[in-house]
């Protein structure tokens, strides 16, 4: 038993190193923080302007943004490696704007900018893309005695409920081509799933990061949904739903890159042979 516990924490501790990635990601990560800053300035200065003097600085920080922000960056951190993340970041980039545009553009959730959707809250997508990578590698390690049937079960339990759910928290909107869309492939992919295992992790994954990230948003009024829940579980499962979603075009763009780079490199112009002489 001793034994398969070392062996579990070597291979917890490879699957999750830090690499010379690793340092590249956080600059990248920090700069990224630093420029949202340089162009958003107005909106950090009506957060420095709430704070009190009167009272203890301790008391009127945000441990919880902190805490968030120092998992996160332990996260992109662990195992990184910038040719396999950076689809991660590409695909979460696009994804958070479609998802950040269906949702304000149906006002089933709006933010106190009154921006539809925000430039500066689509970074955070990808960034949370690459947490919740880091966070199924590491419950594929300590779940990999669990039968596939189980996850088989899991999944057929957890995501039809999700979509009744969805069903009912997007019923306002039933009008709208785009929520008719997000219905349509949401149910796309809960029909066809392709690894039972890999599909439920990515959503719990997503779903317990979720609940954090919407937790921070909704009870610091930075956003707010039309049912006034802080946060509802709709929005937090819809986190691991998009995780599900996101590794799924993953997968496919892993399957298809071989043959991608195969037609990218015929068509190349022939390159002019020249003889000896010039």
């Amino acid at each position: 038993m001793t034994e398969t516990r070392v062996a579990l924490f070597h291979e917890l501790r490879s699957a999750l190193r830090w690499t010379r990635a690793s340092y590249a990601l956080m600059s990248g990560f920090a700069l990224l923080i630093l420029l949202i800053l340089y162009v958003w300035w107005p909106l950090a200065e009506e957060y420095f302007d709430l704070f009190n003097p009167a009272v203890p600085l301790w008391r009127q920080v945000d441990w919880l943004l902190i805490n968030i922000f120092l998992f996160m960056s332990l996260m992109i951190m662990a195992g990184a490696d910038l040719k396999a993340d950076l689809p991660i970041i590409v695909i979460g980039l696009a994804g958070g704007l479609v998802i950040e545009s269906w949702g304000t553009q149906t006002n089933l959730w709006h933010y106190y900018t009154a921006e539809r959707p925000p430039l500066w809250i689509i970074p955070a997508w990808p960034i949370a893309s690459l947490s919740i990578d880091r966070m199924v590698r590491f419950l594929r390690l300590l779940a990999r005695r669990i039968p596939e049937q189980a996850f088989a079960r899991l999944y057929w339990l957890a995501l039809p409920a999700f979509y009744a759910l969805m069903l009912v928290f997007v019923a306002p909107t039933f009008g709208r081509s785009l929520t008719l869309a997000a219905l349509g492939l949401c149910a796309f992919l809960i029909l066809t799933p392709t690894d039972a295992r890999a599909a439920f992790l990515n959503f719990a994954a997503g779903s317990a990061l979720g609940y954090y990230l919407e937790l921070w948003g909704t009870t610091r009024l930075t956003w707010i949904y039309y049912t006034l829940e802080q946060p509802p579980l709709f929005a937090v499962l819809a986190h691991g739903m998009a995780a599900l979603a996101f590794w799924r075009v993953l997968h496919l763009y892993n399957a298809f890159r071989p043959r991608l780079v195969n037609v990218l490199g015929s068509l190349k112009p022939p390159q002019m042979k020249t003889d000896e002489n010039g």
